[in-house]
């Protein structure tokens, strides 16, 4: 069962002995950042740090011409990963024996958000998320379809894995957070995440709704999450608070928006990348639901992309509308947490990618060798070997 673990280039550049560590954990592959959004990272075995401060959304590699004159363009690196970051890392790794595959994070992006305040998704409330660039506005969608094959298509890579590329709504990890006061539920975030941008009201629109009305009714059905009177019950929670016939549009419209961009981006990628390239989209079957693992519809996201990397920190039972598609060849990868203090059980790995194995996954994806302690380091190695 092929594994793969999460590398961020500061976890290599510098430490000359980080390519052959990870290497002997037993993995045959790295994903390795080439688009990342902020983060205050731990490296607790590198010579020269032991924190890396991210402090915006940036590309870790040289852009080409492609974005001279346009005024949605990533941003470079800091001296965080100054210069091609994930050159000289993907270099060294590969040297190593390793496969290495793009880590690619699409629609999140909390600077573009605060340079250019009109690009976020706005709620029916009037607030914006500025990590959430709304993915239905025409020029952030150029920009992400074109991010996406850039930051791709780096020379070395055998395949990429693409995050965030859909919707993403309240539920980010934003500075010093203090959001989790009121328990939203699936139907509330949905609601939450619903945009009110210049193009969103257009949308629904076209659905047959008046964006002025939906936003107040949406307001309207938010007030009993409010006072802690409404519980979850999912896309009927959402259907009972915003009535069938309305809360159908809406999804219609989001629906289509992230579908085509997912097909357009792919697209963009194959066009850009050599034969055989493997192109995977973090995922959640799921399609209203909003985030990294962006919701999909599991027939058809397999259909368009080589297969899905699946989130199974709360289990993995994500993983079965994939394989229930029975695609022969795909790839459906299996997400397994594995540093300690961040809720991973390293321990316990062998138990939980057979039990992944059982449910349809072909493949694990180990998050994240950079993060993670000696410790459990140790217990990975462990585990692969038992596989």
């Amino acid at each position: 069962m092929k594994a793969s673990a999460f590398v961020y280039p500061w976890d290599v550049n510098g430490d000359p002995e980080a390519p052959a560590r990870i290497a002997a954990l037993g993995v045959r592959q790295v994903t390795l950042a080439a688009a990342y959004h902020s983060t205050r990272a731990l490296t607790p075995r590198h010579p020269r740090h032991r924190i890396v401060t991210a402090e915006h959304a940036a590309v870790l590699y040289p852009t080409d011409a492609r974005w001279e004159g346009r005024e949605l363009r990533p941003y470079p690196a800091g001296d965080w990963a100054p210069a091609d970051a994930f050159g000289e890392a993907a270099a060294a790794l590969t040297d190593a024996g390793l496969e290495v595959h793009t880590w690619v994070v699409l629609a999140h992006n909390s600077r573009m958000g605060a340079d250019h305040p009109d690009t976020s998704v706005v709620n029916a409330y009037g607030d914006r998320y500025p990590w959430a660039p709304c993915i239905a506005q025409p020029a952030t969608r150029a920009y992400l379809v074109d991010l996406a094959a850039e930051a791709a298509v780096r020379p070395g890579a055998r395949g990429t894995e693409l995050e965030s590329l859909g919707w993403y709504g309240l539920q980010h990890l934003h500075a010093h957070d203090k959001t989790a006061g009121v328990a939203l539920g699936d139907a509330g975030h949905y609601l939450m995440a619903l945009c009110f941008c210049p193009t969103c009201k257009e949308g629904y629109g076209d659905q047959g709704l008046d964006a002025d009305e939906l936003a107040a009714a949406v307001r309207d059905a938010l007030q009993p999450l409010w006072q802690g009177t409404q519980e979850d019950e999912g896309w009927a929670g959402v259907e009972k608070l915003l009535g069938s016939r309305t809360a159908a549009a809406t999804r219609a419209w989001r629906d289509e928006t992230a579908r085509t961009l997912q097909e357009a981006a792919v697209r963009a990628v194959r066009e850009a990348a050599p034969d055989g390239f493997q192109v995977l989209l973090h995922a959640d079957p799921v399609t209203y639901h909003v985030g990294a693992n962006a919701g999909v519809d599991p027939a058809h996201i397999l259909s368009v992309a080589d297969g899905v990397v699946v989130p199974c920190a709360g289990g993995p039972g994500l993983l079965t509308p994939f394989a229930e598609q029975g695609r022969e060849g795909a790839v459906i990868a299996a997400n397994l947490g594995v540093v300690s203090g961040m809720g991973g059980s390293p321990g316990t790995l062998a138990s939980d990618a057979a039990r992944a194995r059982e449910l349809g996954a072909t493949q694990i994806r180990l998050y994240h060798a950079g993060l993670a302690s000696d410790g459990d380091l140790v217990a990975v190695r462990d585990g692969l070997a038992a596989l």
